[in-house]
């Protein structure tokens, strides 16, 4: 008996990884098993197998001299770890101030609180309507003690791209240390380190159809950072711990991969996701599309549909084999509402409502035409038992309707 085919438009989440890449990977298991400490041949075959997967990952990102300045960590919540106490803690004596945005990833915002409570003094700049950061709230935030910004390249709700080369030109001026946080971006849209000014830059294999559990960390020669693992010294003595060839090898592939097909996947995936926004807008009334219209990433939509629980959705969708997301999975553990849309002005009503879509490659037309063929029943559905829908006059009338008209419907 055949399985049903599931539709996932949650890829956000979790890429599968690319049968390629896992071709590439399955004999670092078994015959290829050497350790790179290691002086004789199974170790020189690993080291090798680790220095081309640097020079595939930093070739995506321009990096220059890949074999010394990408770093290979479990993740990109260690990457950015790393990143930011590393360069904070290394740095200290030349300031304590750092600045980021109000709508960065989790993993982000607990690091930098957590350096809040080690002594350091953080800004978080506001963003507009389409989350894009402010440069002008970004100048008029540098100070004398500002040794770090650090801000993502695009939202991963949102999708919206940040004007990453205008702040690499301000840091670069000001001498100031610029981490990108490029997990999303990396792979669906072109990335160069050196164009961009970009000092250090964070990485994740899983979301370029590569193994999870593996992360990258791009550091310019010349940047200093402080490990915060010690150990025996691998890594340039950066990240240490025995190196995972395997998933280094499939985290290479992967970028190899991506970095030749980003023009037919980016065009590819933004098809379908402009066929679901355009047919959700007109299928279901008072729905709105969030994120910049057109500085935005390729694979991602967030779309607001008033008076309904976003969870209520996704749990009744799940039943008909439909996969989507309320925001960041990484997120997922807390039910509170998104701090991302409440950056962009959206108040808690609204928040509760947002839908998020993430494409792959692997996703069809039929999966699109699919979702809006039971979505309008769904949402009827849902709001047939809504209070909110139900007195939705007198919600929009406490909210103000011009909170609604601050953003578009289509």
């Amino acid at each position: 008996m055949d399985t049903p085919r599931h539709i996932n438009f949650d890829y956000a989440a979790g890429y599968p990884v690319d049968p390629e890449v896992f071709k590439a990977m399955a004999p670092y298991f078994t015959e290829r098993y050497g350790n790179p400490s290691s002086l004789y041949a199974l170790g020189v075959e690993a080291r090798e197998a680790f220095a081309e997967a640097q020079i595939r990952v930093g070739e995506l990102v321009g990096a220059e001299s890949p074999e010394r300045e990408i770093f290979f960590t479990s993740g990109a919540t260690e990457s950015n770890n790393l990143a930011l106490k590393g360069y904070a803690f290394r740095n200290r004596r030349k300031g304590n101030h750092i600045i980021t945005s109000s709508i960065e990833h989790i993993s982000t915002i607990n690091i930098t609180k957590y350096l809040e409570r080690n002594g350091f003094a953080v800004t978080r700049i506001p963003v507009d309507k389409y989350g894009v950061i402010k440069i002008d709230a970004l100048k008029a935030s540098i100070t004398d003690e500002t040794i770090l910004v650090s801000i993502m390249y695009a939202n991963n709700e949102l999708g919206t791209v940040e004007p990453i080369s205008e702040v690499g030109k301000i840091t670069r001026e000001k001498k100031i240390a610029l981490h990108v946080d490029g997990t999303v971006a990396v792979g669906k849209i072109p990335v160069d380190v050196v164009d961009d000014n970009i000092d250090i830059l964070t990485m994740s294999s899983n979301d370029i159809y590569g193994p999870k559990g593996v992360g990258g960390l791009y550091v310019r020669l010349g940047t200093v950072i402080e490990p915060i693992l010690q150990g025996g010294g691998q890594q340039r003595g950066l990240r240490s711990g025995t190196e995972d060839i395997p998933s280094t090898v499939g985290f290479g592939k992967a970028a190899e991969l991506a970095k030749r097909r980003m023009p037919d996947d980016s065009k590819y995936t933004s098809g379908l996701r402009d066929r679901l926004v355009k047919g959700m807008l007109n299928e279901v009334e008072d729905s709105y599309i969030h994120g910049h219209p057109t500085k935005r990433l390729p694979d991602i939509a967030l779309v607001r549909v008033f008076g309904i629980e976003g969870e209520a959705i996704v749990t009744e969708l799940d039943r008909e084999g439909i996969y989507i997301s309320t925001g960041s999975a990484c997120a997922s553990k807390t039910l509170a509402p998104s701090h991302v849309l409440e950056s962009i002005g959206l108040n808690e009503i609204q928040r509760h409502g947002a839908l998020q879509f993430s494409f792959s490659r692997l996703n069809r037309e039929g999966d699109v035409d699919k979702l809006l063929s039971v979505l309008p029943g769904v949402v009827k559905r849902l709001r047939d038992i809504s209070p909110v829908w139900k007195f939705k006059d007198r919600f929009l009338e406490m909210y103000t309707s011009e909170e609604e008209e601050e953003f578009e419907q289509f």
